[in-house]
């Protein structure tokens, strides 16, 4: 199993990095928050990520994260029936690590259902399941990083499964009600917006 990886970053989009190590390149899946954080990389810098290896019988998959907090996360919440390696990706794209904590031991259910992709019985499984067991993840913040805004931010609601014509209007009213907020911030507001659609 691969737990960690180093190399040169070969390319990076919203949801993945191709990272080459020992001549041989790993397509990694990853969550926007891992993205706001290497984005700023030049082609071919040194990254590193911690990954989580994903076998099931006509797959191999890698999911990679910048902290190993972000990364006992995503494990934790794979680990509740339903939600999917996949699904654990988007949950963390759609909420910082801190709120998603705070989220689940404060019993918030209505936030939890705003995240793209987790309805209610997703959300009261997140509660009931996890409640108990983020003691030690409770602490720790990871910095918003603030990031140039171009098409990006369309291509990253598309990546979370939202068709282009209603991302792309989602863009556009962000950016009308917050013009020259940071990229994160822009994103967060997208979300919102499509949470209520």
């Amino acid at each position: 199993m691969i737990g960690h990886l180093r190399g040169r970053l070969l390319e990076l989009e919203p949801n993945r990095a191709l990272i080459e190590a020992g001549g041989v390149g790993y397509d990694v899946h990853i969550p926007l928050s891992t993205y706001y954080e290497i984005q700023h990389l030049d082609p071919g810098a040194e990254v590193a990520l911690h990954v989580h290896t994903h076998v099931r019988e006509d797959t191999l998959a890698l999911f990679g994260f910048r902290t190993p907090r972000e990364k006992q996360l995503f494990e934790r919440l794979i680990a509740i029936s339903g939600i999917g390696p996949r699904l654990a990706q988007t949950v963390l794209s759609g909420m910082p690590g801190d709120e998603l904590v705070a989220a689940i031991t404060g019993s918030d259910l209505r936030r939890l259902q705003r995240i793209p992709g987790v309805g209610k019985k997703t959300a009261e499984r997140m509660l009931i399941e996890l409640r108990d067991k983020l003691g030690g993840l409770a602490s720790g913040k990871t910095a918003a990083r603030t990031l140039p805004v171009d098409d990006d931010l369309a291509q990253a609601l598309i990546r979370l499964g939202y068709k282009p014509a209603v991302a792309e209007n989602a863009v556009a009213r962000v950016l009308e009600q917050h013009p020259g907020a940071p990229f994160p911030d822009l994103l967060r507001q997208s979300l919102k917006i499509l949470s209520r659609a």
